[in-house]
């Protein structure tokens, strides 16, 4: 009964920014760790930012120092806002995230569905 939805995909020229976001919805007490990751075509789905409840972040080499990843905890929401994009960023986006169910122990693992970016001139 929980959910997570991304959006703020789309199509952007090269040098262009996007900010993606990842909503959390349905039974949540709390939400620990939340992480993007990205799937190009044909590849395999890698992780590129990450972070934890109390906001250390993480951080894959090929977005760092021009991607920012944040949550607002009061809203259930996490952005990966992404700067100087290129045509390597074209891929689908996904949100990973561990949630704690109300009246339920323990943490279980959720992913979204997805959503694409494409980087085209």
């Amino acid at each position: 009964q929980v959910q997570l939805v991304e959006s703020g995909g789309g199509l952007v020229q090269p040098g262009g920014s996007l900010r993606l976001s990842c909503a959390a919805s349905g039974s949540i007490f709390s939400i620990n760790t939340v992480a993007w990751y990205r799937q190009p075509s044909g590849k395999e789905r890698v992780l590129i930012a990450a972070i934890t409840n109390d906001g250390r972040t993480n951080y894959a080499d090929a977005v760092k120092g021009r991607s920012t990843i944040s949550r607002d905890n009061g809203k259930n929401t996490v952005n990966l806002q992404m700067n100087s994009l290129n045509t390597e960023d074209t891929a689908v986006y996904y949100c990973n995230a561990e949630v704690r169910r109300t009246m339920l122990p323990g943490f279980r693992t959720y992913w979204g569905q997805g959503t694409q970016v494409t980087v085209s001139s």
